[in-house]
């Protein structure tokens, strides 16, 4: 038996908090540096780290941790009187993105591959610019103190949707290519996840509302079942309806948020976040972008690729934000907050290339891409929040 992932974990706690003091004193997130730091020690830069799977499990097991604190950080009511919002939002951000990368393939797309069609081909990498990251906006949001705002559930509610709208966009494309694939069958499964959704998480709301009632004496024992709730929740949403397993953890995180004991929950997991679980998620993203070799005119294609990747997030979230009567500045806010791209992207990439739907040929431009966005969301959403109360009649 191998001990070398306890020298991995010690280096990715070192590196992402010395990191995170530097960019902080630099008045950055300090998600920014834990980023940064899986960059530096990846295969990109110093080849210090490599993605095992104990990391990877891990970093998969921090991003449902951090999306179910998410979850009982908001506030339901107020995520209901967003709901509309959110989803004109989340619809305007999959839909000029999806636009805007179609459109970008198609002017630098070279046209190699000959198993599927150019315009199948051009109209993925729009698919891959619809996906958002949320997770590095909640670690965000959650550091500059946000998380009760307005624009942070318009945020949360859309990256939810967003994603949902994501699998239907990424159905319909592949079932273009593989028939045996069935939009139906996907549709049905994402309105089961919601049913389920609903009914299970009423049951679990009053049963540990009651419990709580019951047994208060030692309160430990509620964030064990809480965290058992998590678990099961991202697990039934990946394994049976097909919806990414943060769904169900921030959903589950959802349906405890209104109990007497939540505070106390939410602070417990803050902690084992903070000290093992987030740094090992941020860095694991930076580990797993290996940066290619560039030729000129693949520079050039990157350059408008992350132009247009961000851009089309901002203007169009924001587009949506405006329409749904926010101000400005709120609509700037909701626009950075929905111009993360991470992991799922990276994901999305892998699928295409062993479907054969994506050319190769945009590999570098995409994994930059994800780099630069992931990098530089929680920095320009920080300086989107210092433009509150400016132009708020515009």
């Amino acid at each position: 038996m191998s001990y070398k992932y306890l020298l991995d974990i010690a280096l990715i706690l070192l590196s992402t908090k010395l990191l995170g003091l530097i960019t902080r004193k630099f008045n950055l997130p300090q998600v920014v540096g834990a980023l940064l730091a899986g960059v530096i020690l990846g295969p990109s830069v110093l080849n210090v780290l490599k993605e095992t799977d104990f990391i990877s499990m891990l970093a998969e097991l921090g991003v449902i941790v951090l999306m179910f604190t998410a979850g009982l950080e908001s506030d339901i009511s107020q995520l209901k009187s967003v709901g509309k919002s959110a989803f004109i939002v989340a619809s305007m951000g999959v839909l000029i993105p999806l636009i805007g990368g179609t459109a970008v393939a198609y002017i630098f797309n070279d046209g190699s591959l000959t198993t599927v069609s150019a315009f199948l081909q051009n109209v993925f990498i729009g698919a891959i610019l619809t996906a958002t990251s949320v997770s590095i906006t909640v670690e965000a949001l959650r550091e500059l103190g946000k998380m009760s705002e307005k624009s942070a559930s318009v945020i949360l509610g859309a990256a939810i949707i967003d994603d949902i709208l994501g699998i239907l966009v990424l159905t319909v494309i592949t079932s273009m290519a593989d028939q045996s694939i069935n939009i139906g069958v996907v549709l049905l499964k994402i309105i089961g996840f919601l049913v389920f959704t609903l009914v299970i998480g009423y049951l679990v709301y009053v049963f540990f509302g009651k419990w709580i009632e019951k047994y208060d004496v030692d309160k430990r024992r509620f964030v064990i079942g809480a965290f058992v709730i998590c678990l099961l929740m991202a697990f039934i949403a990946e394994e049976f309806f097909g919806v990414a397993d943060i769904t169900g953890a921030f959903a589950a995180g959802l349906v405890l948020s209104r109990n007497r004991e939540t505070a106390y929950i939410s602070r417990r997991f803050d902690i084992i976040s903070y000290m093992l679980l987030s740094p090992i998620f941020f860095a694991s993203i930076g580990i797993n972008m290996k940066i290619p070799k560039m030729s000129f005119e693949i520079i050039i294609m990157t350059i408008v690729l992350v132009v247009v990747a961000m851009l089309t997030k901002v203007i169009g979230c924001g587009i949506g934000a405006k329409i749904c009567r926010f101000n400005k500045s709120e609509a700037i806010q909701i626009g950075t907050g929905m111009m993360a791209r991470g992991e799922v992207a990276l994901i999305i990439a892998n699928k295409g290339m062993k479907m054969g739907i994506m050319n190769t040929y945009f590999l570098p431009a995409v994994i930059i891409m994800v780099i630069v966005c992931a990098i530089i969301t929680p920095i320009l959403l920080k300086k989107a929040y210092e433009l509150k109360g400016i132009n708020e009649s515009v």
